[in-house]
């Protein structure tokens, strides 16, 4: 009935304009197609509505799918999620989608030389690929749409195109985009925040590691050619001059890069853009609340100060103390989750405030206390004329280009060199105060070089989105998440003894009811295993929303949903 309404419009649109000789039918209120579309200016009015696209800042989508954070239990995470009826992930990505396409089709109408355009259009393709990359992480090969389709073309029942199709067509597309694109310090100043050469190429380096590394865990033949684009693509990011990391904060760069701080760094290659009073976000508040809370095992991945594992290190002080598994540990731990009992600036405080799991963080599933995007700006924490942060999000850092390029050489060759190493992983260990990573150190303490590289990529892109793509292209998600997620030890510490804060005994954990939550060892049981699955055959995708199956039944469904 729908259908036959707008033909109906359509036809009479059409015979009134058939009968209305030099009738001016340009809309005199608003902008339409026949005014727009004529300088870099429209364009770049056009293009900027995708930069919405970005992801903003929500906890979930911050690690709570994977098993280094915990919040409560988390569909994604512990298997039980069910295939969705809609799925705004796959609609707003095709809205983009389509926008950019309209953007792209604008321009080669127009065919002009000026460069002001082609430099929008190199956005739009940027864009384009970005959102393709955001179904193509989830879901896989999905409907390939590259140009503006009305309610009856044929191709809005595309079938799915292949992993192979849809991952050359973003890598293409970024290669395109960064041709066009300016570096960042071409720049004009108001545009500070737009998309640049590095971020064309970084996220090609990021899409092409993820396929590489994906088809390398499933034994293709294709791994190499995509690990060598990675490389590549990092590599020109690397050699551009255009990025370094933070180091402005000395030894606590690390913690500083993610709050006010470290806004407008040359770590930031892309950033979602916020501002107080205008356009904040709200992070601060979620996780002073203990929406993102660390777990045991993220917090088991961070090395002694000597390098070493816990398991291996004779500085490792254990987990008898409150504050014992934090002492002689990367400093990066301690800059991404609280030790018990010290100062921070929490929400809604004027001062810092001891830091507990119980108070002010007012989630204790883990004990552990997220430090990560807790801001120390007074003129955005909680003033009735500034609530809301003005911190960004980094979409893209250099400190991820560093490690793909690692990741990737390994992956390719095998093996890595320590010149390489110190190009990437070692700028990285350097900041945060920690001894090198070298082959001879792996050697001789019976190291792994490939768990060495994936461990450093976890701690330090901990609680930033990445954990669930990581273990399911490497193919270690059906092993680590059926895991119990674990928490702090409890029993035997002083844990289990009152805790007074403001006045008040306020510590949970001497309760029965957390002492039954405990395993053998004494840790709390956030999750238990039981209650945790993964089914390899089926749980490496994400589901196609089923109303979108219903309506193209061209649209096949992930396998196992």
């Amino acid at each position: 009935m729908k259908h036959t309404y707008f033909k109906a419009f359509i036809f009479l649109a059409l015979f009134a304009a058939g009968c209305s000789k030099g009738l001016d039918l340009t809309p005199k209120d608003s902008i339409s197609d026949i005014t727009f579309w004529k300088s870099g200016d429209d364009f770049k009015l056009a293009v900027t509505n995708l930069y919405n696209s970005l992801g903003g800042f929500s906890v979930a989508d911050l690690d709570l799918d994977s098993d280094i954070a915990f919040d409560v239990p988390n569909s994604v995470s512990n298997g039980t999620y069910l295939a969705p009826e809609k799925d705004s992930r796959w609609t707003d990505a095709y809205v983009y989608i389509r926008r950019s396409n309209k953007i792209i089709e604008k321009a080669a109408e127009l065919a002009s030389a000026d460069t002001e355009v082609n430099r929008f259009v190199g956005e739009a393709k940027f864009f384009r690929a970005y959102n393709y990359w955001k179904l193509f992480r989830l879901f896989g090969g999905v409907p390939l749409i590259t140009s503006v389709l009305d309610i009856e073309d044929e191709k809005l029942y595309t079938p799915r195109a292949t992993r192979e199709e849809i991952a050359g067509f973003i890598i293409k597309d970024l290669s395109e985009a960064a041709t066009d694109l300016p570096l960042r310090s071409a720049l004009p100043g108001a545009d500070f925040g737009r998309i640049t050469k590095g971020a064309a190429n970084a996220l090609k380096a990021r899409v092409a590691l993820f396929e590489g590394s994906w088809e390398k865990s499933r034994g293709s033949a294709n791994a190499d050619a995509y690990l060598n684009i990675a490389v590549e693509a990092a590599q020109s990011v690397m050699n551009s001059a255009e990025y370094s990391l933070f180091t402005a904060m000395g030894s606590q760069s690390y913690r500083y890069l993610f709050i006010d701080e470290g806004d407008g760094s040359f770590e930031g290659i892309l950033d979602r853009l916020y501002q107080v009073k205008t356009h904040t976000q709200g992070i601060a508040p979620n996780v002073s609340d203990g929406h993102l809370l660390p777990t045991k095992k993220l917090a088991d991945m961070y090395l002694c100060t000597d390098g070493l594992p816990i398991s291996k290190s004779s500085l490792f002080q254990g987990y008898d103390q409150m504050q014992s598994e934090f002492e002689d540990r990367d400093p990066r731990m301690s800059m991404t989750m609280l030790i018990p009992g010290t100062l921070a600036p929490r929400f809604w405080y004027p001062d810092p405030v001891e830091a507990w799991p119980f108070y002010p963080q007012r989630n204790v599933n883990t004990g552990y206390i997220t430090y990560k995007y807790l801001s120390e700006n007074e003129g955005s924490n909680g003033s009735p004329d500034n609530i809301g942060y003005g911190f960004s999000r980094h979409i893209i850092r250099y400190g991820e280009v560093l490690l793909i390029y690692a990741e990737a050489i390994f992956e390719k060759n095998g093996s890595i060199s320590d010149d390489d190493l110190n190009k990437s992983i070692n700028l990285l260990r350097q900041r945060a105060g920690m001894p090198a990573l070298t082959n001879s150190f792996v050697s001789t303490n019976n190291l792994d070089m490939r768990n060495e590289i994936r461990r450093e990529r976890t701690i330090e892109l901990a609680l930033e989105g990445f954990r669930y793509d990581d273990l399911r292209r490497w193919k270690t998600a059906e092993t680590e998440l059926p895991k119990a997620v674990m928490g702090i030890k409890i029993i035997g510490t002083p844990w289990v003894n009152p805790i007074v804060v403001e006045g008040e005994d306020r510590n949970p954990y001497k309760d029965e009811y957390w002492k039954n939550r405990t395993d053998a060892n004494g840790f709390i049981v956030t999750e238990k295993a039981s209650d945790r699955t993964f089914n390899p055959d089926k749980h490496y995708l994400m589901p196609i929303p089923t109303k979108e199956v219903l309506i193209n039944p061209e649209l096949a469904q992930n396998p196992g949903w």
